[in-house]
């Protein structure tokens, strides 16, 4: 094996990406490393190419950038016992400390001090990546690689989904990027009784159709959500509301549209400042919960259960690169109308 990689990295304070050749990591005793076969883009690796606000606060160049992969493992360290050379997986991209209350709780998801694959640490836009044992996750028969390059952000669509019961239920999904549309497939399959898709972008309103036909999908800037209710066979309101857009109108017409005791799910970043009306939460007697990441390690079961039981999220992968394209991947994604795109690293050791 050689003893450099290509990886993509942001080198500098600036926008944008470098192909360079850089050391191979190493293992630990703890470790695995693992072969990258395909990574997919994500809203965050966007915010670091791009370089805005939120990455000059958090990201600290020179850093090998991403956190959705699958690939297979070619070295494990010494006291591992779980994983073996040639075993496909993935990884749970938060590595957390094990000794806060929470994690000695058994509440991995919400440790204090959290370090992010792709953002605090080198990540997986590279030939290999090595994380800790604890963090790789085995992918079970019959789940295709493209699909688990996705499970980092359909964890995310996973748990903010099943935060509360689906069966039976109306369902307001804001914002209809890749996580909501994946929330989406997730809600019909778990048996909501409507589902409903709110955006204001009518390429990302067709996408989530190729992906979910049986869902109502609205342009909010030409169809009013409370006139639909009649259509649906919906008399007071939505009894569960996702909220993934990071939008305050978004937010606000779904505090607006719920039913009294209804309850949401949030996983969209908000602006500092969002104002909602409280009082029509206190007296709605709504539940506002707050999502981030992922139930480590169920979620990570649900998924791979949902996706052997037959929930299809292939028609939302509407990219696939080379990764020496990588900018034609970057630029896919700033168009803002791109389902996921996915790089394929497989050509780089040939």
């Amino acid at each position: 094996m050689s003893e450099s990689m290509y990886a993509l990295v942001k080198s500098e304070r600036k926008a944008g990406l470098e192909l360079s050749r850089v050391p191979i990591p190493e293992c630990t005793a703890i470790d695995v490393k693992i072969e990258v076969i395909k990574t997919a883009i994500c809203g965050t690796d966007l915010h670091i190419y791009n370089w805005d606000e939120w990455s000059e606060l958090n990201i600290k160049p020179p850093l090998v950038i991403g956190h959705e992969y699958v690939g297979r493992v070619v070295e494990v360290g010494s006291m591992v016992s779980t994983i073996e050379v040639g075993d496909l997986v993935s990884g749970e991209g938060h590595i957390v400390c094990g000794i806060c209350r929470n994690c000695r709780a058994g509440r991995r998801v919400l440790c204090p001090n959290t370090k992010g694959v792709g953002v605090n640490r080198d990540g997986a836009f590279a030939e290999y990546i090595v994380i800790p044992e604890q963090n790789v996750v085995k992918i079970l028969p019959g789940v295709p690689e493209d699909i688990v390059a996705l499970f980092d952000p359909f964890g995310n669509a996973v748990y903010t989904a099943l935060m509360f019961p689906l069966v039976g239920e109306d369902v307001l999904i804001t914002g209809a990027g890749p996580i909501g549309i994946m929330a989406a497939a997730v809600a019909r399959f778990c048996g909501a009784r409507n589902v409903v898709l709110t955006d204001i972008m009518t390429e990302r309103l067709e996408l989530a159709h190729s992906v979910v036909p049986d869902i109502r999908t609205v342009d909010t800037t030409k169809e009013k959500l409370r006139d639909l209710m009649p259509e649906l066979k919906m008399t007071e309101g939505f009894d569960i509301g996702l909220e993934m857009s990071g939008s305050a109108s978004a937010l606000n017409e779904m505090i607006n549209m719920m039913i009294t005791g209804g309850k949401i799910s949030m996983l969209g970043f908000q602006k500092a400042g969002t104002g909602v009306d409280w009082n029509k939460i206190v007296m709605g007697s709504l539940t506002l919960r707050g999502v981030y990441g992922r139930d480590m390690f169920e979620t990570w079961y649900k998924m791979q259960a949902l996706v052997q039981a037959g929930l299809d999220l292939s028609p939302l992968i509407t990219h696939r690169f080379d990764f020496r394209d990588f900018e034609k991947g970057f630029a896919a994604m700033n168009s803002g109308t791109s389902g996921k795109v996915l790089l394929d690293w497989t050509c780089a050791r040939d």
